[in-house]
Formats: C-alpha cells, structure tokens, sequence
C-alpha cells in the first residue's frame, strides 16, 4: 500500500487526547509525526493510565493509545536556543497542530504570522475548548467540560439518571477527529498552489456539529430533544432488549423489519395489533411492545438471536464489553490492532488500535511504537538542514 500522506512532515506540540489523536490520524496515514514535547515530562498522558508501573516511566497506558509511529524530541520552547531548533523543525515541516489555550503560542514569539514567516505554506491547526476567539475563548476545558456544555450530557441516560457523561472522551476524540479531516484538507491545497492554513478548531463546536439530529429536531421541529437510555426516538422497536442471556439491541426500523421480527420471535399478531401496525403507533406505545418481544425473547441467549434476526435481514447485535469485542472473529480478521515488542516499561507486546478505515483493503497500521520522551532528537536535528538553506516548499 502507498501511504496516502507519505512525504508529509508533522509536527506535534499537543497534549493529552484530543491533539495526540489528530497527529496519529495522521501518523497512520505514513506522514511523518514529530512530537515536540517539553523536557519536564513531556506529554501528560505519558503519567495516564491503568497501569502505575507505566505511568511511572512515562510511558501511560493514555499516551500509548495514541502516539504510535511517531517521533519524539524535546525542547524548551520558554529557551531561546531551543525556539531556534524549533523553528529550524518548522521549515522543515507541512503542518502543526497544537492544543494551547489561545495565545500561548503567540505569547512565545511562536504564533502563526510568526512560523508562517519561517514556511510560508505551513498549515497551522490550532485544537482548542471554545475555538480561538469569542468570550469562553480563555476557558480551561476538559472533555467532560464540553461534555457538558455541549448538550451532550443532558441527552445521555434515562429520564432517571440523566444527564451523564459518555463512558469515554468523546468530545477530545470529535476535536482529533476534525482536526486531521482539517488538516488533510488543507495540505491538498498547499500542494495544489503552495497556500498554507490557520485552521481553528473547537471542541464544543465539533460535538455541536457531531449531535446534528439531535440540534436540527430543536431548531427545524421544536422539539426539545430528552434522554431516551438505549431507546431510539426515531423508530420502534429500536433499542436494547433482555434476552434469555444478554441484552440484544435490535433496529427493526423499517415495517418489512418489524414484520419479519414478530415472525421470527413466534409473535406475528403483534404485527398487526392496532397498537404497533404503525410506524407512530409503535412510537406511542414503545414501553408495551418492550415488555412482548422481551417476553418472547427470553426463550434463548442473545447470541442466538442475533444470528436469527440477522439473516433475515433484522438487525440485530449482542451487547459487549471491551474485552469481548476485541475478541470477535470480525475485529479479529479486519486487523484493527498492531502488535510491538519491547516498548520500554512495558513486560510484555503492546497493543494499540488503527484507525477506522482501511485503504485499497489494507490497514493503515503504525510503523513504529510510541515513541520514549525526547528517543529521536539525534535523529531528528541530524537530519535536519540550517534554516537559512531551506527553502520553502510547496
């Protein structure tokens, strides 16, 4: 597989999640990803994790998800000598991505009108809570900050026990996720005509945009979006059923699909009982058809149902946790994860996962494991020609 960024160089000042995430997007994709981290412990997440032992060495089970087949050197950007070696890196460099509250960057001599000075083409992708400008612009903000703010919390849960935080960092990983889109977008136009970017990038509008249903009821239908759990307010039954043994979710969302689940469960009247023969009949009267496909449904284990439903064109899947899905012959056969040895800290292989795609069927998969704090300075800067001799590329 040709690498779909090869020949790109990155440089990433970010922290934690969701600035990591993007730089690794990229990282998979064969751009080169040159972590510039601070000497004083580098990334935060290298101290993240499940793991004492690895958050001890710096090597945290948080910052090993997402810095795989990059490079890591460090500098003092505080330090005159050591803003000189960076901004050598920056002409050197296609893009950047940092998650400084705005103005850090700015306030260092290191914004973009500078660096744009040093590689006219560079596309600068500034990842931050609020987005560069507006009155929250100098806000901290953590994902269950945006979590919150975002709407995103009121609408998770049951009308009892919302609203609740989503069981991990979505808000980060919106923010990683548009900031590589950004990014990528940007540099086919570097390429095209030499034209660098600002790209500005907000967590909150990221997870706005991500809740686009959910808004447009609001602002098309008035209709004040509320916690449903694992029900789904555009169709019935659609949701997460009790089985036998485990919890089924099932999205017969179409009539042919419902149809066909009142067949396969042995219930077909409920098919045409006036209460579900419609689409918004169902709706209405979702609770009471719950309490009879789960009745029929306690006759055998989800996994038997799921097999059942599926093939007959209901859809239909298990609910599983972590482990079990990793173990699933699909996750399995698709290469989602890369393997590597003798990470340092670590006693035994690491793995991490890919990304979500694959390309010309084959996976993007990281070249190298997360790096050591400041492992490739030698490498890095030996490569590296004066500033004063390198022209800007296009």
């Amino acid at each position: 597989m040709t690498e779909l960024l090869s020949g790109i160089r990155v440089l990433d000042l970010t922290n934690v999640l969701a600035g990591p995430y993007c730089a690794y997007q990229l990282a998979l994709l064969g751009a080169d990803v040159i972590k510039v981290e601070v000497p004083q412990g580098g990334d935060l997440a290298r101290q993240l994790g499940g793991s004492p032992t690895l958050n001890s060495a710096g090597m945290g089970a948080s910052f090993l998800a997402q810095n795989a087949g990059k490079r890591s050197v460090v500098l003092d950007l505080k330090k005159p000598a050591d803003r000189e070696r960076f901004l050598d890196l920056v002409a050197s460099a296609d893009a950047l991505v940092e998650n400084f509250r705005p103005g850090v960057m700015d306030r260092l001599g290191l914004g973009y009108e500078a660096l744009k000075a040093v590689r006219p083409g560079l596309v600068y992708c500034a990842i931050s809570g609020f987005g560069q400008t507006g009155p929250m612009r100098d806000n901290p903000a953590y994902d269950q900050i945006i979590q919150g703010l975002s709407g995103i919390m009121s609408i998770t849960g049951t009308p009892e026990t919302a609203p609740l935080r989503v069981g991990y960092p979505v808000a980060d990983t919106l923010g990683g996720l548009v900031g590589a889109f950004a990014i990528a977008s940007a540099l086919v136009r570097q390429k095209t005509n030499g034209e660098g970017a600002f790209l500005d990038v907000s967590m909150l509008e990221c997870t706005l945009s991500a809740l686009g249903w959910q808004v447009s009821n609001y602002l098309t239908a008035a209709v004040d979006p509320q916690p449903m759990g694992n029900e789904n307010m555009t169709a019935a039954p659609s949701g997460a059923f009790r089985t036998g043994d485990g919890l089924l979710n099932i999205a017969a969302n179409k009539q042919e699909q419902f149809v066909a689940l009142c067949r396969l469960i042995g219930r077909p009247e409920l098919a045409v009982d006036p209460r579900f023969a419609e689409r918004e009949t169902r709706k209405r009267n979702r609770a009471a058809l719950k309490v009879e496909i789960e009745d029929a449904l306690a006759g055998a284990a989800a996994a038997v149902w799921e097999e059942t439903l599926n093939r007959a064109g209901v859809p239909a899947g298990r609910v599983l946790t972590i482990p079990q899905v990793l173990a699933e012959p699909q996750v399995l056969e698709r290469q989602v994860t890369a393997n590597f040895e003798g990470v340092p800290g670590m006693d035994r292989p690491l793995t991490v996962l890919r990304g979500g795609f694959m390309v010309d069927g084959a996976a993007p998969l990281p070249t190298k494991p997360p790096p050591a704090l400041g492992e490739h300075m030698d490498e890095v800067f030996a490569d590296l020609p004066p500033r004063a001799k390198t022209k800007a590329r296009a």
